[in-house]
């Protein structure tokens, strides 16, 4: 039963890969002192609560409706601290990354468990961090119980983007494509998969489009279904950018800063364009990040071969999505 409840906090952190940026993405399930689920929740985007503060306001939700939980994170972890009523005296948590230890823009999660009187803490990972590590020490010193490495594999594959943002340069493909893999077409994902794709866009540092998307799309490229700021630009192409036409939408985008060359500071970027994009770039990248609709169409589908090793499967509506690596093959090594 550890992986099973291990397995539902990982899900739900995969739910928000990307939109934590720069934060991990971590999950956890809080169980009741009979080894009931009383909620499921996940860090859901930088500044906001973590997972485990999420959960434990759920959680009490659960066994308290009545409570009027304050929205702020630190705001909210006083009025816990303050209202508990020893509601989760020998509870259990799951949760996918050793909890903080430290106050950052939110408080530390550790502290808050010892407080509520949890009797066991189940991690998947161990936080590396000199800044936020060592929550597992302060639990054990207040008397609750740790374990760790509950599917830790899966646990390092949810921190691999923010591993790797934090040290160079993450790099996200990601593709729209028909039932029968074909790209073509201004619109091919529903509003929830653009929804969340622009999302994603609101957070990166980078968009990496190719020129012939530019010409012959004339995209905008913002992130207006989320209401978030459109991300800054780069555009890989053999011409400069004084051959584009100006009325393309992208670049009126006010206050974005459009680039011929990848900087070097930019950590995040996600790459978006069709198969002649991908086949060039495959190699580069860190993960993708596949839509597919439930149309068929008469559109040709890409002519590529390539094996991915899925990492997660979602739904958005009537879209499926997936968040995938690509396979090893013997001439990658």
């Amino acid at each position: 039963m550890k992986n099973f409840y291990m397995n539902l906090a990982l899900a739900e952190a995969w739910k928000y890969q990307f939109l934590t940026y720069p934060n991990p993405a971590v999950g956890c399930v809080i169980l009741d002192k009979n080894e009931k689920i009383l909620s499921i929740k996940a860090h859901e985007c930088s500044g906001a609560a973590h997972a485990e503060l999420n959960a434990i306001k759920q959680a009490l939700s659960t066994l308290r409706p009545e409570f009027d939980f304050p929205s702020e994170p630190n705001a909210l972890h006083a009025f816990i601290l303050k209202n508990h009523q020893n509601l989760l005296q020998d509870a259990q948590a799951f949760v996918s990354l050793e909890p903080c230890n430290h106050q950052g823009k939110t408080p530390p999660c550790a502290r808050l468990f010892a407080a509520l009187g949890f009797k066991k803490i189940h991690i998947s990972v161990r936080d590396e961090s000199v800044l936020a590590g060592g929550g597992a020490e302060f639990l054990k010193r207040g008397g609750v119980a740790v374990e760790w490495d509950i599917l830790k594999a899966e646990g390092e594959r949810l921190l691999k983007p923010f591993l790797k943002w934090q040290k160079g340069q993450f790099k996200l493909f990601k593709l729209a494509l028909s039932l029968n893999g074909s790209a073509l077409g201004k619109i091919v994902s529903n509003e929830r998969s653009r929804t969340y794709a622009h999302k994603i866009r609101s957070k990166i540092d980078l968009l990496v489009v190719g020129g012939d998307t530019m010409r012959k799309d004339r995209p905008l490229l913002d992130s207006r279904l989320c209401g978030g700021r459109a991300p800054n630009l780069c555009i890989l192409s053999r011409q400069s950018l004084e051959n584009f036409d100006p009325s393309i939408p992208a670049f009126g985008v006010k206050g974005r800063e459009i680039h011929t060359k990848i900087p070097q500071e930019a950590r995040f970027l996600m790459y978006e364009g069709g198969e002649n994009f991908l086949r060039l770039l495959k190699d580069e990248m860190d993960m993708f990040l596949i839509f597919q609709n439930s149309r068929l169409v008469e559109e040709k589908s890409l002519n590529l071969n390539l094996e991915f090793t899925p990492l997660f499967r979602g739904e958005l509506g009537d879209d499926s999505y997936g968040i995938y690596e690509l396979s090893p093959s013997p001439s990658r090594g």
